[in-house]
């Protein structure tokens, strides 16, 4: 305990001490003034001694006298300054007085115990709250002075103080004294380095607290009891004397006697003798500082017989002392009558598992020599499926490798035929044109479908996702399919859109041209629709037809590979049953869904489902090819064409020179360069072949020719190759690029394009 004492009043403020100092200097200077007034009066009047004239003498007696008058107004006014400072002192000890008794009677009303320290830590003043605790004990209350160290040795000492607890969280120390109170320390420095010491009286808040703790273990030991009454297991704890402190009520049904409770009795006298005996080695162990666990068989005093599993906990205090164990007892009667049920099925089954082991073994044997059979013709099963599939997979390979040799003379036969479709003929002759052309169609049409399935399987062709506006793929889809579907006296409504998908739009515009192509197939009358429809972050692109419909049960099997489904009555097709094969794989590829859903004698809809996307900035070169008014301005204009087969060349020339074209063809850039100048010859555009002899190709045979030429001249590619990574590095040149079989229409809207933009330079 710090800081118990009493002590004087406190001293003087240092104002006080300054009206004093100044008192002092008015007195003394007073008392000077005095001194030179009495030593003037005595100069004038012991001036007889030299008897001056008597005029000389009256003006010498008037001046000292106006001198004394003026010495004396000073001091007059000295004394009345002096007699205002005195009033002031009074009224300032007057009022340093009553401050003092305030802050005395402030100490006083303090409820808590109040010491005072100097900056040296000597007691100066207490109060008598504090002067109490002292004088309750019996003890002097230390006087002013003292250190505080002294206060607190003799606080401890005479036995004032019974307890001290400090925490280092608390804000400050808790002491119980001797007469039974409880107090709390708390310091506060002063500004001039001293220190004030209060005693709080925290007594009562230590009873609730007190009351509060006891009232919580009161609360849990009422909860242990319930639930350690209400666990099915014995609970007990025994003491170091071995008697029984505390069990729950199955402890005390099972051990207890008639009216009379287990609590309080030692072991041997709640427990037979002999049975004592036997728990006598693992109750020594438990005190011994080791829990143990074991089972015994034993009868309750009802002569109940019961098999229990025992478990002994030893309880030790702060000093590693045993000062007891806690007992847990838990039934395992049903468990062991279980165990051994058990054990004697085991043995029966042991029995019955050799009975049976013995007629397994002959099923075994012929169920090895079954396996081994069967194993034997899995593996033929196996080899003959790796031939098939290898002879699809090379069959797929060859398709898609030589589809360019294979469209060869088809392009070449259809520039041939559009070349003398612009030719005057005879009706007759014209018919027949016209059929071979139409017959060139669908020889297109069924070789592209078979080329195009093998290189969706070869996996040669790869989508080019990028987003786009669909107004264009649409408006040239539906104008494309509005006059087939008039030739089959069917109306094509089409619903423009010119939202932007991310998709490709070429593989796109192939499930379109499929929906559309096998919608005009089996619509024998009425109408078909092309449309969009939005859906939250993707459209559905469709095509409606009032066709006869599709079955229920045939809606999957329709995109299943040469696979039709044609209605009864219906004319037999030209199809090969690939076109929704060709859709459904094309789907895949692309992450575009795609559904059908149909009403037999109403109609079907067949839908593909896209994302939406977000257009980029566009590039200055242009490698889609778009349909554009065609126009028969293109005469005179000079185009050189590349191609190693002479019967394209020649179909070419044929097909251009009759749009007015002139034309120069070669099979290599040494045959062109035998037949024009190539550096300084005119030329509006060269159109050569990808796929050139000798291993040579259109790309750098152009470059070669251009690298020639002061002005490089504009370039259309002409491939059989669907291939993005050729796509992209023909786009990354800024050449244009068409795919084969070419289309006269198409090549003359693309050469119009050309010669347009020309022609605007110039």
């Amino acid at each position: 305990m710090a800081s118990l004492s009493s002590a004087p009043d406190l001293p003087e403020s240092s104002g006080e001490s300054a009206k004093d100092q100044r008192i002092a200097e008015l007195e003394a200077e007073n008392r000077r003034l005095r001194e030179i007034r009495d030593a003037l009066i005595v100069r004038v009047e012991s001036g007889s001694a030299h008897k001056p004239e008597p005029y000389a003498a009256f003006e010498h007696s008037v001046i000292l006298a106006e001198q004394v008058r003026e010495r004396t107004e000073a001091l007059n006014l000295t004394m009345e300054e002096l007699k205002a400072s005195n009033k002031a002192l009074m009224r300032a000890r007057e009022e340093a007085e009553t401050s003092r008794q305030r802050l005395n009677d402030a100490i006083e009303s303090i409820a808590d115990g109040f010491v005072l320290f100097d900056h040296n830590h000597c007691l100066i003043q207490t109060n008598s709250r504090f002067r109490s605790y002292w004088r309750h004990a019996g003890v002097p209350v230390p006087g002013a002075g003292t250190p505080i160290d002294e206060v607190k040795s003799k606080a401890l000492t005479s036995g004032l103080v019974v307890e001290e607890h400090s925490h280092e969280d608390a804000e400050g120390t808790v002491f119980l004294l001797s007469n039974g109170r409880w107090v709390q320390m708390t310091e506060r420095p002063t500004r001039e380095g001293g220190l004030v010491v209060l005693y709080s009286d925290i007594t009562d808040v230590k009873n609730s607290e007190m009351a509060r703790r006891i009232k919580a273990l009161e609360e849990s030991e009422r909860w242990i009891r319930v639930v350690t009454d209400h666990v099915p297991a014995l609970i007990a704890y025994v003491g170091a004397d071995l008697t029984v402190q505390f069990c729950n009520k199955v402890y005390q049904a099972w051990y207890g006697q008639p009216g009379q409770s287990p609590l309080g009795m030692r072991l041997d006298e709640v427990h037979e003798p002999e049975f004592y005996q036997r728990l006598l080695p693992q109750i020594l162990e438990v005190m011994d500082g080791h829990s143990v666990t074991f089972e015994f068989d034993e009868t309750g005093v009802r002569g109940e017989q019961r098999y229990m599993l025992r478990s002994y906990v030893p309880n030790v205090d702060e000093n590693g002392e045993v000062v007891g164990f806690f007992v847990l007892i838990r039934d395992i009667t049903d468990r062991r009558k279980t165990a051994l049920a058990l054990e004697q099925a085991y043995d029966n089954l042991e029995k019955r598992v050799r009975e049976r082991t013995a007629a397994l073994t002959g099923l075994n044997a012929q169920l090895r020599q079954e396996i081994s059979e069967r194993a034997a013709v899995e593996a033929r099963l196996r080899e003959a499926k790796l031939e098939a599939e290898r002879a699809n997979l090379s069959k797929t390979k060859f398709l898609a490798a030589v589809s360019h040799d294979l469209l060869q003379p088809l392009n070449a036969a259809r520039l041939f035929t559009s070349a003398l479709q612009e030719q005057s003929f005879g009706p007759r002759a014209e018919g027949l044109v016209r059929s071979v052309s139409t017959s060139l169609d669908d020889v297109e049409n069924l070789l592209g479908t078979l080329v195009d399935i093998s290189k969706l399987d070869a996996g040669v062709i790869k989508p080019d996702v990028t987003a786009f506006d669909l107004r264009d793929l649409l408006n040239n889809i539906a104008r494309e399919f509005r006059q087939m579907a008039l030739a089959e006296g069917l109306r094509l409504d089409f619903v423009p859109s010119s939202a932007v998908v991310q998709s490709d739009s070429q593989l796109l515009a192939r499930i379109l041209r499929n929906f559309l192509t096998n919608a005009i197939r089996y619509t024998g009358q009425g109408r078909i629709l092309l449309g969009v429809r939005r859906r939250h972050d993707h459209l559905l692109l469709q095509v409606w037809d009032t066709g006869p419909g599709i079955p229920e049960d045939k809606l999957t099997e329709i995109f299943q590979e040469f696979k039709r489904i044609r209605p009864s009555g219906s004319q037999a097709d030209k199809g090969l049953g690939l076109g929704l094969a060709i859709v459904d794989k094309i789907s895949r590829m692309l992450g575009h869904e795609v559904s059908v859903a149909s009403t037999e004698g109403k109609g079907s809809v067949f839908s593909v489902r896209v994302p939406l996307g977000q257009l980029q900035p566009s590039s200055a070169a242009t490698t889609d090819i778009q349909k554009v008014e065609v126009d028969h301005g293109m005469s005179g204009a000079r185009v050189w064409v590349i191609d190693n087969d002479l019967a394209i060349c020649e179909g070419m020339k044929t097909l251009l020179e009759g749009w007015d074209c002139r034309v120069v063809t070669a099979v290599s850039v040494p045959d062109l360069d035998a037949k024009v100048d190539i550096a300084s010859a005119p030329v509006d555009l060269i159109l050569a072949d990808y796929h050139l002899d000798n291993d040579e190709n259109g790309v750098d045979a152009v470059a070669q020719i251009n690298s020639r030429r002061s002005q490089p001249a504009p370039v259309l590619m002409i491939t059989a190759n669907y291939t993005n990574e050729l796509k992209q590095h023909i786009r990354e040149l800024g050449y244009l690029l068409m795919n084969k079989p070419v289309k006269p229409l198409k090549l003359r809207s693309v050469l119009y394009h050309v010669f347009s933009k020309l022609q605007n330079q110039v």
